[in-house]
C-alpha cells in the first residue's frame, strides 16, 4: 500500500509545500515581533534608546518586507477593512495605534511630560504592542489547511520570541542591576522558548498526517540541520550558556543577542518552509 507523500507541481496525490509566504514574509514577521517586543521591554525598563530602536525596526523593517512580498501594494490598505473577520485587519489597526502611541510616549519621556494625555500613552502603546507581537501567530493558527500552523502554539511562539528578542537587545542598553535582572529574565524566556518548540513539534507529530510530515522535515530530514544547528543550538543553548557563564559581560550579552536573533529568524523561515498543504483526499493508493 503506497501512502500519499510530498509532491511538487504536478497532479499526483500528496502533500505540497506552501510557497505563498517565503523569506520576505518571514522577515516581516520577524521585524514586527522583534520591534514590538523591544519597545515593550524597553518601555517597562525605562530604556529610551531601546524604545526608539524598537519603533524603527517595526516602523521601517516590517512595512518594507511586506511591500516586497505584495503583488499590488496600492491595494494593501483594504486589509484594514474587516477587523471583525480578519486578524490581519486587527493587526494593522494595532500597528497604527502602536506606532502613534509609541512615538508620542517616547517623545513624552524624552521631554519630561510635554505631550498631553501622556499617562494614557504607555497603556495604549503596551496593549497594542502585545497585539502586534501575537496577531500574526493568531492568523497562522486559523489555517486549517496547514497542520503545522493550525495550533495555539503559533501566537505563543510569536509572543515568546518577541519578548526574548526584546530582552536580549535591551540588555546592552541597560546598566547595573537592571542588566543583571534582564539576564535572568532572558534565561527564563529561553527555557520557555525551548518548551514551546518541544510542544509545537510534539503536537504536530502526533496530530494530522501533514503535521507529522512537517515535524519530520524539521527534526529528521530536509531542514533538520538548520533546526538543530541554528534554532536550537545557536538560538537557545548558546545564548543560555553565554548569559549563565558570562556574568553580564558585554561579550556574553553580544553572543546571546546574536544567537537569539539568528535562531528567531531561522525559526520564522523554517515554519514557512515546513508548512505543508494536506492532500485533497486521504486514502491509500
Amino acid at each position: 500500500m503506497q501512502k500519499a507523500e510530498m509532491v511538487g507541481d504536478n497532479f499526483r496525490l500528496g502533500y505540497r509545500a506552501q510557497r505563498h509566504w517565503g523569506a520576505a514574509m518571514a522577515a516581516a514577521f520577524f521585524c514586527g515581533e522583534l520591534g514590538a517586543g523591544l519597545f515593550l521591554v524597553s518601555m517597562l525598563c525605562g530604556v529610551v534608546p531601546g524604545m526608539i530602536l524598537g519603533l524603527l525596526i517595526k516602523g521601517i523593517g516590517k512595512p518594507f518586507f511586506h511591500l516586497t512580498h505584495m503583488g499590488v501594494p496600492g491595494k494593501s490598505w483594504r486589509a484594514i477593512l474587516r477587523p471583525d473577520r480578519s486578524w490581519t485587519s486587527r493587526g494593522l489597526i494595532a500597528t497604527i495605534v502602536f506606532m502613534g502611541a509609541g512615538i508620542l510616549h517616547t517623545i513624552n519621556v524624552m521631554t519630561a511630560g510635554a505631550v498631553p494625555l501622556g499617562g494614557l500613552l504607555p497603556w495604549l502603546a503596551g496593549a497594542s504592542a502585545l497585539i502586534v507581537m501575537t496577531y500574526q501567530g493568531f492568523a497562522m493558527s486559523q489555517s486549517s489547511a496547514v497542520a503545522l500552523w493550525n495550533t495555539a502554539m503559533m501566537p505563543i511562539s510569536s509572543l515568546l520570541y518577541g519578548l526574548t528578542g526584546g530582552v536580549v537587545l535591551t540588555l546592552p542598553l541597560a546598566g547595573g542591576g537592571l542588566a543583571t535582572q534582564l539576564s535572568y529574565l532572558a534565561m527564563g524566556l529561553l527555557l520557555a522558548d525551548l518548551m514551546m518548540l518541544l510542544g509545537l513539534l510534539y503536537g504536530a507529530y502526533h496530530g494530522a498526517p501533514g503535521g507529522k510530515l512537517s515535524a519530520e522535515l524539521l527534526i529528521r530530514t530536509l531542514y533538520a540541520k538548520w533546526f538543530h544547528g541554528v534554532v536550537l543550538a545557536a538560538g537557545i543553548l548558546l545564548p543560555f550558556a553565554a548569559l549563565w557563564l558570562g556574568g553580564g559581560a558585554p561579550t556574553s550579552q553580544a553572543v546571546g543577542a546574536v544567537g537569539v536573533l539568528a535562531g528567531f529568524f531561522t525559526f520564522r523561515v523554517l515554519i514557512f518552509k515546513a508548512g505543508l498543504f494536506e492532500p485533497v483526499m486521504h486514502f491509500d493508493i
